[in-house]
């Protein structure tokens, strides 16, 4: 079983920066043998894979929507994996997930959430003035 804790949302004005915490927890497997990545969902719209880190924590990914703002990264000591976002715009609002791919392949899935089967509950973001 695996569990994942997401944290660290909140409202920030345009232009702020916020740091994401997700923390994995598993009983079977660890921490190393899964892929994550973070998805987030703005209200009427489809939800949205924006970035990646393998198990091993090489080749991060971005969609162009966030690269160059936001930085992935993952803890082996803490399970965590941390999502640092920086210039914030408001049309990065919406509720921000991670999720774990049972997975150590060299590179991870940004465009889909099917290969992810543990997800987390959800952080909220707001930007506004």
């Amino acid at each position: 079983q695996v569990q994942l804790v997401e944290s660290g949302g909140g409202l920030v004005q345009p232009g702020g920066s916020l740091r994401l915490s997700c923390v994995v927890s598993t009983s079977q497997f660890t921490f190393d043998q899964y892929a994550v990545g973070w998805f987030r969902q703005a209200p009427g719209k489809k939800r949205e894979g924006f970035s990646c880190i393998t198990s091993s924590g090489g080749h991060p990914r971005y969609a162009d929507s966030v690269r160059g703002r936001f930085t992935i990264s993952r803890d082996y000591a803490k399970n965590t994996v941390y999502l640092d976002m920086s210039d914030l715009k408001p049309e990065d609002t919406g509720v921000y997930y991670c999720a774990a791919d049972y997975s150590t392949r060299s590179l991870c899935v940004l465009e889909h959430g099917e290969p992810y089967n543990y997800w987390g509950q959800g952080t909220q973001v707001t930007v506004s003035s």
